[in-house]
């Protein structure tokens, strides 16, 4: 399968492109300053420059069975970031896994009363941003992942997905690995399980 990894010179996405090396797939490696990506990976992966506020330079992806998206606001962003990059997948036509964020949007209050808390805090105004890329990758049949808080550490056995409906409140703020996190986003790209629908890692 080839897949596209936006977002991979990131922490999930440099895991998302090892993952999906590591199982064989070809990778298409997307990132604004493809310098940052690890010599490892620019080594096994085809690495393509994309910034997702340069529409018109966005390289075309109709080679690619499916797109994993990591995005994140970084600094000097702004709070476009996330909603041009979900529109510029959504133009591309191309099936799409794309990482959000518990407590965001339809998911807001799902993490717990705590962990509601610590986001407004931690990310604030980052929230509604969220939900509007979150918005634009749903109406094109993302899969979208309101992962909760993310951690270092390895693979989990016990790495899981529910439907956002499904999920049981927390008492105590969730926590994941990034490389769980990313394993499970590698499983929907393989699977295409949950088109249209947020799902919730957990374990």
């Amino acid at each position: 399968m080839r897949i596209a990894v936006l977002g991979a010179s990131g922490q999930v996405g440099g895991l998302v492109v090892d993952q999906a090396l590591e199982r064989g797939h070809h990778v298409v490696a997307l990132a604004r300053t493809p310098g940052k990506i690890t010599a490892p990976t620019a080594r096994r992966a085809e690495i393509r420059q994309a910034d997702v506020f340069s529409p018109e330079t966005f390289p075309g992806l109709d080679d690619v069975d499916v797109a994993v998206s990591a995005i994140g606001v970084g600094k000097g962003d702004g709070l476009g970031a996330l909603a041009a990059g979900a529109e510029l997948l959504a133009a591309a036509h191309v099936r799409t896994v794309w990482l959000g964020a518990l407590g965001s949007g339809a998911s807001t209050g799902a993490g717990g009363r705590i962990y509601q808390a610590v986001m407004r805090m931690a990310v604030g105004k980052e929230l509604s941003a969220k939900a509007e890329a979150d918005r634009i990758a749903l109406a094109a049949g993302a899969a979208v992942f309101h992962a909760p808080d993310l951690t270092g550490g390895p693979l989990s056995p016990n790495r899981r997905i529910v439907p956002l409906a499904d999920l049981r409140r927390p008492l105590l703020p969730p926590r994941m690995s990034r490389a769980s996190v990313a394993a499970l986003m590698l499983d929907e790209a393989e699977t295409g399980a949950h088109g249209g629908a947020i799902v919730v890692p957990l374990g």
